[in-house]
């Protein structure tokens, strides 16, 4: 599995339109993806997935005039939700193959069963395949892009809460997991965090906590509040990352993300966090939260990606879904 930073022939998204997930804050979603859109259209294509002729044209409506003419192309694949990065195939690539590029399908089940029905977004992984005449592969695990986290040098970052968590594959123990994802994604090394942020409804997915942004550097979200929920949690996240070499003897350098102040909705912590972000081909997309943290944190990343420009787009009314823009997305690699 390449590496988020490698290049890209596509972004993937699924267009938001399940009201219930915005619950009265609808409205202000989908001027954040055309946002987000025009960002990343600017530098490749971005495939979009829409429920049908109607919801096609309506989207077509939003974007006319505001994306890069000709990087937008849309497939009528109707989802129950907009998490292409969870119910989307992931892509790996293969040396020496006929097909270079192979989406693999693993199942899908709304992170445990959470948001029933979930048979339209199970169904969307061989679809995406098709429609760029690649091969898809289904494996009888449940795995949701979001909880796994790749160098594209064999290592792979993910957390115990929900890899190990038995409403995903309780039939599989933690060596079993980690062979299937070697087998599967081409890593060798398995690092293991521990818990998620507060208010994840995904149980601990590790984009809401550490990324790689090169193949020995990650940037993780800390919270330095000793009263915050978050703290103890991000802390014994820190310290394990402190400990980690990767296989070939390079130790971890870890660049830090100040956590926002808690955005909440009716009493409930939402998870927003800097971790969230989405590198595109010229860009990297970070959520912004309207908090001070936001350029401090824009700037650290902008030191991460020298390549590329670091822009930051509100995402306060977003998160009210659980989840901003790598949540949003899945990354079709070049071969």
């Amino acid at each position: 599995m390449p590496a988020e930073w490698q290049p890209h022939q596509a972004t993937w998204i699924s267009w938001p339109h399940k009201r219930a997930s915005w619950p009265g804050k609808f409205e202000p979603v989908e001027p954040v993806m055309l946002q987000f859109v025009a960002a990343i259209s600017a530098a490749e294509l971005v495939r979009i997935n829409v429920l049908d002729e109607a919801h096609e044209k309506h989207v077509k409506q939003l974007l006319d005039g505001k994306v890069t003419a000709g990087n937008v192309r849309f497939h009528r694949f109707p989802t129950n939700d907009a998490w292409c990065r969870d119910h989307g195939a992931i892509f790996v690539t293969r040396d020496n193959a006929v097909d270079p590029l192979l989406a693999l399908d693993f199942r899908f089940n709304s992170w445990g069963g959470k948001y029933p029905p979930f048979d339209l977004d199970d169904a969307i992984p061989p679809q995406m395949a098709e429609a760029i005449g690649a091969p898809c592969h289904r494996i009888d695990m449940v795995l949701e892009g979001g909880s796994i986290e790749v160098n594209g040098a064999g290592a792979l970052l993910t957390t115990e809460q929900c890899l190990l968590n038995p409403n995903r594959n309780p039939s599989l123990d933690k060596h079993e997991i980690e062979q299937r994802l070697r087998d599967y994604l081409g890593v060798q090394q398995i690092i293991w965090l521990g818990d998620g942020i507060v208010g994840d409804d995904t149980d601990g997915h590790i984009d809401d906590l550490t990324r790689f942004v090169t193949e020995d550097t990650v940037v993780t979200v800390v919270e330095k509040n000793r009263g915050d929920e978050n703290h103890l949690a991000l802390a014994e996240n820190r310290e394990r990352l402190n400990g980690i070499r990767l296989d070939d003897g390079r130790p971890l350098k870890i660049v830090e993300l100040q956590m926002p102040k808690p955005v909440e909705f009716e009493g409930d912590r939402l998870p927003a966090s800097y971790a969230n972000f989405y590198i595109g081909n010229k860009v990297v997309v970070m959520p912004a939260f309207n908090d001070p943290a936001d350029q401090p944190n824009l700037a650290a990343l902008q030191q991460c990606f020298p390549g590329r420009k670091v822009t930051g787009i509100d995402c306060s009314d977003l998160v009210l879904g659980l989840g901003t823009f790598h949540c949003l997305t899945q990354q079709v690699p070049v071969v």
